[in-house]
């Protein structure tokens, strides 16, 4: 299907680009889809997948504003590393976006869930929230304004909708950012969710058939 934007959608784009233009943002888990929403500002990739994590700014960003980071978000210090590199290279940060995550299997029994798998998906999608909310604000506070993302889906507001580890763990996250929000509002900081429905991102492409209708349900 051909899709014409229209002027509206230009200037909203256009406006978009202004907004950011010098902003400094660090994402984690950023990839090339994630990443080209952050287009015109100067941008820290902080994920684990090196070579999609070289991909998205060699090839979407360009070289001149945004450099990439190895960072697994399970390690507090990697995190800290990862904020910390872009404020060296950039002299502050603006925004911080907490996109990392993994889908963990999908096993709708409770039963037949593995509790490590359990909290490795709420290491990657929780622990991972505080950490970076942890140290982008030591960065922040001085400045007093400044914006603070996480990724939150469908799963942050409904059950049945994802396995029982991702559905706790999308919960978990907004429940950090209303409190983090009720801390940081004093200073400037802006905290926010960003909930979409389901979205066919390349960790959704992973799955089988049954497990993406569990997310991304189809009339038949």
């Amino acid at each position: 299907m051909n899709y014409e934007v229209t002027k509206k959608e230009e200037g909203i784009m256009s406006g978009k680009k202004k907004i950011l233009k010098e902003k400094v943002d660090v994402i984690t888990g950023g990839k090339a889809g994630s990443a080209n929403a952050l287009q015109n500002s100067l941008l820290t990739i902080a994920a684990i997948q090196d070579d999609l994590g070289h991909a998205s700014y060699a090839t979407v960003l360009g070289w001149t504003n945004s450099f990439y980071v190895h960072c697994d978000v399970t390690d507090e210090s990697q995190v800290q590393d990862a904020v910390e590199a872009a404020v060296k290279t950039f002299g502050k940060l603006d925004i911080m976006m907490n996109n990392a995550g993994i889908a963990g299997p999908i096993k709708p029994g409770i039963i037949d869930n593995d509790v490590h798998d359990f909290e490795r998906v709420l290491s990657v999608k929780v622990t991972s929230v505080f950490f970076g909310i942890k140290h982008a604000v030591q960065a922040m506070i001085p400045a007093k304004t400044s914006l603070i993302i996480s990724t939150g889906n469908v799963a942050s507001n409904m059950g049945g909708a994802a396995s029982h580890a991702y559905t706790c763990s999308k919960h978990a996250v907004v429940g950090l950012m209303k409190n983090a929000a009720g801390e940081l509002g004093q200073f400037g900081i802006r905290v926010n969710c960003l909930s979409s429905y389901g979205l066919m991102t390349g960790m959704v492409r992973k799955l089988d058939e049954m497990q993406v209708e569990m997310i991304i349900p189809t009339s038949k």
